[in-house]
């Protein structure tokens, strides 16, 4: 299987992102409020925490983004949020032609959209859909991959809308792919970014969008009430979250890299084969010489390996996970799910990761 994961940053880079985001918050951020857990309720002309409103302001400079706002609901609440910013009950959404991220599917169901599917990854394909539905009102663009088999680049597809249709919408699923490659969404000339804080280290439950001043002013009036604010100690975690995250995920990169050297060198008994894939975190696809799948996650467990996801890299997760496939790659082979598994390194290292490993395959091929 051939795979084309997203290029990430290195960890000089990582550093160089660390920097950024602490110099956007004492900008924007006295010291003496830095070392405080924000302030609570509706503030007068802001109509949110104060601490809130400072943390979006660094968020959009970080990202070069004209506002951001954090909303509940996490990545999915984003999404939502930013879909319902320009599209319209019963509307044409220009998506790629792929299973669609699940939760994702349900905004779009619940927001009765009809979905319109053009290949991503064929150049021309998109302005040809885009000329055949003059009426489209947005474009959704997964930053990760969808399927095994996705190239697309995430600039190229944002241009190719924006070439086609230049006032069209686009929101991208940022979420798994923020501070991990050099630029997101709304750097590459989205209308709105879309992203957890939950899987950058920062609370459960806060979602972000970037982007378009106006598309964001939108977002704020719908969320008014003060139950729907998100309180000055939540913005103060979201933004320790963005200052650890990058070199975190920098590190667990690195560690990936050196796992799929180490395993296609034929290090552990077993492995057929093994390389990296965005399905949706940046992750070690391991593929056995046997249909044993099931048993080795089962024994991973038992052997120190985290079962399944909290957040996807959220401030919980430190030991390796070893989970199955993720639900659009399934969607896509089904027979993939019993000779293949994924892989999460998450704050550990290469050797760990192949010692509990190689002990699980020993107790699976055993039965």
């Amino acid at each position: 299987m051939k795979t084309y994961p997203l290029h990430s940053v290195s960890l000089e880079e990582a550093k160089q992102l660390q920097f950024r985001v602490v110099d956007a918050v004492t900008r924007h951020f006295d010291g003496r409020a830095v070392l405080s857990l924000g302030d609570l309720g509706v503030s007068e002309g802001l109509n949110r925490p104060v601490a809130t409103h400072k943390a979006e302001q660094v968020i959009a400079e970080v990202f070069g983004a004209e506002d951001a706002t954090l909303v509940r609901g996490a990545g999915t609440g984003a999404i939502r949020w930013g879909l319902t910013s320009f599209m319209h009950n019963g509307g044409k959404l220009l998506v790629h032609k792929a299973p669609i991220y699940p939760t994702t599917k349900v905004t779009i169901e619940t927001m009765n959209l009809r979905p319109v599917e053009a290949d991503y990854n064929t150049p021309g394909e998109i302005a040809r859909v885009l000329r055949g539905n003059p009426d489209i009102g947005g474009a959704l663009v997964q930053v990760t991959r969808q399927k095994p088999d996705d190239r697309y680049d995430l600039g190229a597809v944002i241009g190719e809308i924006h070439a086609a249709c230049p006032a069209l919408p686009v929101l991208t699923d940022d979420n798994y792919a923020v501070m991990k490659i050099p630029q997101i969404g709304v750097q590459c000339g989205a209308s709105l970014s879309s992203f957890s804080s939950f899987k950058l280290l920062g609370p459960e439950g806060v979602g972000v969008l970037a982007g378009s001043h106006e598309l964001i002013e939108r977002v704020r009036a719908w969320n008014y009430s003060g139950g729907s604010q998100v309180q000055g100690h939540e913005a103060m975690a979201v933004l320790r979250g963005l200052i650890y995250a990058p070199v975190a995920l920098a590190v667990e990169s690195d560690v990936a890299d050196e796992l799929v050297r180490r395993l296609c060198a034929g290090e552990v008994a077993g492995v057929k084969e093994a390389f990296l894939a965005n399905a949706q975190s940046k992750v070690l696809l391991v593929e056995f010489d046997e249909e044993i799948a099931p048993q080795v996650l089962k024994a991973a467990v038992g052997c120190g390996g985290a079962p399944h996801p909290v957040g996807s890299e959220s401030k919980y997760e430190f030991v390796p996970m070893f989970y199955r496939l993720s639900g659009t790659f399934r969607q896509q082979d089904p027979a993939l799910e019993r000779r293949m598994i994924r892989i999460n390194p998450m704050r550990g290292g290469a050797d760990t990761v192949i010692r509990i490993l190689s002990q699980a395959i020993k107790e699976a091929k055993e039965g």
